[in-house]
């Protein structure tokens, strides 16, 4: 077939080219409510030697063992679609600002991406697979109305599925349609094309394009002499209900040569596109004494650990595996859904949650721990295993340092290339952080603890604090404590330490109020996200000795940068100013640099502020404002082109769909004393010389600006 025409041009020319490729390919792979406990090596080959049932992840485990196993990774939410906002977005909830609790097919801000980042990086960018961020009408978004379509958040290329509830229809063309254009919608592009899906499995199908995409992206850059490295968000709908099955055994071998492959032909878009749908379940689990439901969640897995193994064999093909850094993980916890369908899943048949308690929508381990496996040859040593915590909105730091540009200072992660490269001493602690509202209550599994039985869900929070989690469900108020754990030693989270630990209680509560805002956002179609009890709680200062007076102001880079920058790696002079001043080095530029101001803002009195930034008016002038240090509260977000324009303190900067200047205006409560801050700014090259006006509006203080001396440092 066509696709394999030119497998010799590839393995004898691209190989060179790739194999001195200064920054690696990325391809991100995330799978649908796979538990921590579903993969062999984290937890199934363990059940097997015991003897009870068991499911084989081979491929999954052969990639595990040839890098690196993240086995405290922490997904963004025990839900998908916050979850995935906090992964495509950098961010963690705390800073989330349209996508929390269950706001599916809300649109993910306008704003950094994993996509945009790398595409700005020189990646070649794209979405294969489930979306559930776009926008548009709910369950009939479409790239005009979807203010957040793929395309519009850095994907060059999107194939698959942009609702969320056309991510539960396993056989597109046949399942029972959704939405009131009722038909299961697939895309590519900008076109439906789901009449052409016949027969057509999803992972079948979504990996099929996926092989197909890379191997036009590296013929691409053979017959252009080019080296362009690609991006691409593999987003599978499986293992999540419905419990659908294939129409036949997985084909042979894998890559250029074997595998499924993509035909491209309206009716036989992929090879397995043939025999009977929802039919086949693994030779392995058969003739197994198990339930049906069993049976065919192990054989969803199965299937996907295939389709793993398939491309990756397809990047040994191309001879481009040794440089690309491939991420395997899960948006949440495991599920017990039904569906349209007569079998519903059972997580404690495989233990699916592995060694820990609860589920999909709980912040019990079990709900928001996720199997997390990196593989990258050129990079990351193999049989390497880390239980050192991290979050999904580490990933946007990760990758831009891999793709060797600045990390957003917007995001709340921090570079995880120290723990996957074998320098864990170099590691930045994660921000980790979870809060999230549902209905309902925790199942009473046999297996659970009985304290982690029918816990009422509503209002749940998650934070870490050095070895320890704190835990908070069904939360009334925020005088409520935190269960607290030590995590290593009680995975299970059975023996709550708060009362032995009133001073991890106390920087608990405290944090929490440090690193979020509040939703500050309401959509005209889908509504406003529930208040929480401790919105209403003022933000704590924090004690500083022997402050002086003054910024410490870091030069980031000598040019004007894409964005509003971390100055982690990147800080090259530091010298003290008084307040947000610009050193007369750079008090004139014209040719644009990038620079960061750090200290503490002291807060006058208790009460309720807003917070405004106005900057020069060339073009490429951002600047981005947080306080209380990394992961910590965004305050002011003007990391955009704000033609010299004021920007206040809207959480709601940046969202679509809805009127941020209406909706977007609630103030910032914070308690008197001192807050550390950090001021992020890019000066774009241009006629205007460099300006930030940083300015206040509170208690007793009209809008005006902040005196110098109300800005103070540590020395």
């Amino acid at each position: 077939m066509r696709y394999l025409l030119y497998w010799w041009i590839l393995v004898a020319g691209i190989s060179v080219a790739a194999a001195d490729a200064p920054h690696p390919n990325i391809l991100l792979i995330l799978v649908d409510d796979m538990g921590w406990g579903d993969l062999g090596c984290f937890y199934q080959n363990e059940r097997a030697k015991s003897g009870q049932p068991a499911m084989a992840t081979p491929h999954l485990d052969q990639m595990a063992s040839e890098g690196i196993q993240l086995r405290r990774h922490y997904a963004g939410a025990p839900v998908c679609a916050p979850s995935r906002a906090s992964l495509f977005s950098g961010v963690h909830q705390g800073n989330a600002r349209t996508v929390r609790d269950n706001a599916f097919d809300m649109p993910l801000e306008n704003s950094h991406t994993l996509a945009s980042v790398l595409k700005q990086a020189g990646y070649a960018t794209a979405l294969i697979g489930k979306w559930g961020l776009g926008g548009g009408q709910q369950q009939a978004g479409n790239p005009n109305d979807s203010t957040a379509y793929p395309t519009k958040r850095g994907f060059d290329y999107f194939f698959g599925y942009l609702d969320h509830i056309a991510g539960h229809r396993h056989y597109p063309a046949h399942d029972p349609a959704t939405g009131p254009r009722n038909v299961t919608a697939i895309w590519d592009q900008d076109r439906i094309i789901t009449q052409d899906c016949d027969k057509a499995y999803s992972t079948d199908l979504l990996t099929a394009r996926a092989k197909k995409w890379i191997y036009d992206h590296e013929k691409a850059n053979h017959d252009s002499e080019n080296n362009q490295p690609f991006f691409l968000a593999l987003t599978y709908i499986a293992p999540h209900a419905a419990l659908r099955i294939p129409t036949c055994a997985y084909p042979a071998g894998g890559g250029l040569n074997g595998g499924v492959q993509w035909l491209g032909q309206p009716g036989r878009l992929v090879n397995t596109a043939q025999g009977v749908i929802d039919s086949y379940i693994m030779p392995p689990y058969k003739d197994q004494p198990w339930p049906e439901s069993a049976k065919r969640f192990a054989t969803m897995v199965g299937r996907v650990d295939e389709a793993i193994g398939d491309i990756l064999q397809l990047l040994k093909d191309l001879k481009i595996d040794r440089n690309t850094l491939v991420v395997f993980t899960s948006d949440n916890g495991p599920h017990n859904a039904s569906s349209f369908l007569p079998w519903r899943q059972d997580p404690s048949f495989f233990r699916s949650y592995g060694p820990f308690d609860g589920l999909k929508r709980d912040l019990l381990e079990g709900g928001i721990r996720v199997p997390t496996i990196v593989r990258w040859p050129d990079g990351i040593p193999s049989q390497q295993i880390t239980h050192t915590p991290s979050q999904f909105h580490d990933w946007m730091a990760t990758f831009a340092e891999l793709a060797g540009v600045p990390t957003p200072a917007r995001t709340d992660g921090v570079s995880l290339v120290p723990t996957l490269t074998g320098c864990p001493d170099q590691q930045q602690p994660s921000t980790i952080y979870v809060e999230y509202h549902v209905s309902g209550k925790t199942p009473a599994l046999a297996d659970f603890a009985p304290q982690h039985r029918q816990i009422t869900r509503r209002q749940q929070q998650l934070i870490g604090c050095g070895p320890y989690i704190g835990v908070r469900m069904g939360i009334k108020s925020h005088q409520d404590d935190f269960q607290i754990f030590d995590i290593a030693k009680d995975p299970r989270e059975l023996h709550d330490l708060a009362s032995q630990s009133p001073e991890i209680q106390k920087q608990m509560k405290d944090r929490v109020l440090q690193i979020r805002r509040v939703y500050d956002y309401s959509h005209q179609k889908r509504g406003m996200i529930v208040h929480r009890p401790y919105d209403d709680e003022f933000v704590p200062s924090v004690d500083a000795k022997n402050v002086q007076p003054g910024l410490r102001f870091s030069l980031i880079a000598n040019r004007a940068l894409p964005w509003a920058a971390q100055a982690t790696s990147h800080r090259t002079e530091t010298q003290l100013t008084p307040g947000i001043q610009f050193p007369d080095t750079w008090a004139n530029d014209t040719k644009g640099f990038a620079a960061q101001w750090q200290g503490f803002i002291r807060i006058p009195k208790d009460g309720d502020y807003h917070f405004f930034v106005q900057t020069d008016a060339n073009d490429g002038t951002r600047a981005f404002v947080r306080l209380h240090g990394q992961g910590g509260m965004v305050l002011v977000d003007a990391d955009y082109p704000t033609h010299g324009q004021e920007v206040d303190s809207s959480a709601a900067v940046g969202a679509t769909e809805a009127d941020p200047h209406k909706t977007g205006k609630r103030p910032v409560k914070l308690r008197a004393g001192l807050h550390p801050i950090t001021i992020s700014y890019v000066h774009g090259a241009g006629q205007h010389t460099p300006r930030l006006k940083f300015s206040w509006q509170g208690p007793d203080r009209p809008h005006s600006d902040i005196p110098t001396n109300f800005f103070v440092h540590v020395p």
